[in-house]
């Protein structure tokens, strides 16, 4: 059996490794609705402690929990999606990029951007026609009306486009986008 060679650390040594500068925080990179989703995501946490606080320690459920975190979900869901459009994060497959000329690449990289903006595009319609369609339903178990949810899964599609469209642009003026170089958008909040 191989024996490994390790340098013996002391104490000192590893007291003074925690003495380093902490890089400065920067909070550019969000945009407005991170912090909405941030506040949604953080009401859900509670509804959902709350949930299992009156089922599980005084063995008398609040009802109204579970409905309204599931909306809160729903929420954080649409609106989370707008920070993975603005930042690149969606699941996309590059592989194919690296085996195609870099002129194909730039096109078919250009043309999913025009179809993913066409998709919000067309999300934000049907879904804006749907909120009208039922925005006089009540939820359940408590007297609010559900278009709340339904609005701002309109609003997370809305911004999803608009997101998307200064995407775009950017990825126009820079010459290319994340698909084609993968690593060179890694850490730009745009």
């Amino acid at each position: 059996m191989a024996q490994e060679n390790q340098s013996k650390v002391t104490a000192e040594e590893i007291a003074r490794a925690f003495d380093e500068e902490a890089a400065p925080v920067s909070l550019r990179r969000y945009a407005p609705e991170d912090w909405v989703t941030l506040v949604v995501f953080w009401g859900m946490a509670l509804c959902v402690f709350l949930q299992f606080f009156t089922r599980y320690v005084l063995n008398n459920s609040f009802a109204w929990t579970e409905e309204i975190a599931i909306n809160c979900l729903v929420v954080v869901v649409f609106l989370g999606s707008v920070m993975c459009v603005r930042l690149s994060r969606h699941i996309q497959v590059d592989v194919l990029y690296h085996y195609i000329s870099p002129r194909i690449g730039r096109m078919l990289a250009l043309f999913a951007e025009v179809v993913t903006i066409g998709f919000f595009a067309y999300a934000s319609l049907l879904f804006w026609r749907y909120t009208g369609i039922v925005s006089r339903e009540r939820m359940v178990t408590i007297d609010l009306p559900r278009n709340i949810v339904f609005y701002a899964v309109f609003a997370g599609f809305a911004l999803m486009l608009v997101r998307s469209v200064i995407k775009f642009i950017a990825d126009i003026r820079r010459g290319y986008t994340q698909l084609e170089r993968p690593g060179a958008l890694d850490g730009l909040g745009e």
